[in-house]
């Protein structure tokens, strides 16, 4: 059952994500992601890291009341979203944004479609008008660039 219920939070938290970041990032901690879409500080943390601060503080809350109660469910909610969180900063800043040099040359067309996809979601700069604010789920249009082999 505790699987099941880290697994679930796992999937959950895609739909969590893309209101987080469509609604708070874009919305009322603009002023936190903006600098993410600028670029004005290339290489370097941005202000956009604090959310990292932000997402851990309630995921460690979560995980340390649920070990109080015995490893109860709350912890397993709380593992879910760590999970997700560590895919998160592996896909987002080491393969998308590059942040340390690895997994540069995929073949993979999920990963080349999720990439293809972020970068659409970074072609505006401000906070209105944008798209793909999820994370792992990637619209087909960005899957059909790269399994058709016409359009390579």
């Amino acid at each position: 059952m505790n699987f099941l219920i880290t697994i679930i939070t796992f999937l959950l938290m895609e739909g969590a994500t893309w209101l987080i970041h469509k609604y708070i990032m874009h919305g009322l901690l603009w002023f936190l992601h903006k600098d993410h879409h600028d670029h004005s500080k290339e290489g370097e943390l941005e202000k956009n890291d604090y959310f990292f601060v932000i997402f851990a503080l309630p995921t460690i809350a979560l995980m340390y009341f649920g070990s109080l109660e015995n490893f109860n469910y709350i912890f397993f909610i709380g593992l879910g979203i760590m999970l997700y969180g560590m895919a998160y900063f592996f896909i987002h800043d080491i393969f998308i944004h590059q942040r340390i040099k690895i997994f540069t040359k995929t073949k993979n067309p999920y990963f080349l479609a999720l990439r293809r996809a972020h970068k659409q979601h970074h072609k505006h700069i401000t906070k209105e008008q944008g798209e793909c604010f999820g994370f792992l789920y990637v619209p087909i249009k960005y899957f059909k660039m790269y399994f058709n082999p016409d359009k390579k």
